[in-house]
């Protein structure tokens, strides 16, 4: 994650205190967004959208706590207590609330840069993670597996054709919603495929068997329309 993409949401009451760490930021490349209370810092959240919220705990208006639990209503966005609290306690019942990490004020701020690193690169991989395209897809006792190119029924692995696999895969992926014949066709064998048109029910009939009793009977055939994974008995 670049740090120039980086919004923070500072809140902090005491100037002296915020103007350092605003400046220690920035110097790091952050965009900061200075809050002085509570009240603001609700209003700049739905304004700034930041990466990461330092929250002091003592505020005016509404204290830090609330201020986590107003945002944490609607938001998972990093939330890190910088805070003059030390009674284990206090810090529990934070953590309880949803808070990611926390800070005992008096504090150097390389420590405090640290763990924004730590919480930024904590954040990046969870937001690859999600960017990653599914690899695996389950419905019922059907597992199919994208990446090591495997298809189980009920956890025993089954042999599939390539076209075989891609056919399943087809429908594994939005189950319940029938695939007509022509767009199977299309999606498995190409918009070019010249063949018999009943390619694709021999490809089914023969998964079919290969699955067996009783899971066969999730593939179901919809007449006049296609194919389609459904756990209802039809």
């Amino acid at each position: 994650m670049d740090e120039k993409d980086v919004k923070i949401l500072l809140v902090e009451d005491e100037e002296a205190v915020a103007s350092f760490v605003k400046t220690e930021l920035e110097f790091e490349g952050y965009q900061v967004t200075w809050a002085q209370d509570g009240k603001e810092a609700l209003e700049f959240f739905q304004q700034e959208k930041p990466t990461l919220i330092l929250l002091d705990w003592m505020l005016p208006i509404y204290d830090g706590m609330v201020v986590l639990r107003r945002i944490r209503k609607q938001s998972d966005v990093p939330i890190m207590m910088l805070t003059a609290k030390t009674a284990a306690s206090d810090i529990s019942s934070a953590l309880d609330q949803g808070l990611d990490d926390y800070l005992t004020k008096p504090f150097e701020i390389e420590e405090l840069l640290a763990r924004i690193r730590v919480i930024l690169r904590r954040l990046s991989k969870k937001q690859q993670e999600n960017a990653r395209p599914t690899a695996q897809f389950d419905f019922g006792p059907f597992t199919i597996d994208l990446i090591k190119h495997e298809f189980y029924c009920q956890q025993r692995q089954i042999y599939l054709t390539p076209k075989e696999f891609a056919l399943m895969t087809e429908l594994i992926r939005e189950p319940e919603k029938v695939k007509s014949r022509d767009e199977l066709l299309d999606t498995v064998w190409g918009y070019d495929f010249v063949g018999q048109t009943n390619t694709v029910d021999v490809y089914i009939r023969t998964i079919r068997n290969k699955i067996g009793e009783p899971d066969k009977k999730l593939i179901k055939t919809v007449r006049g329309l296609g194919y389609c994974l459904r756990k209802a008995d039809d």
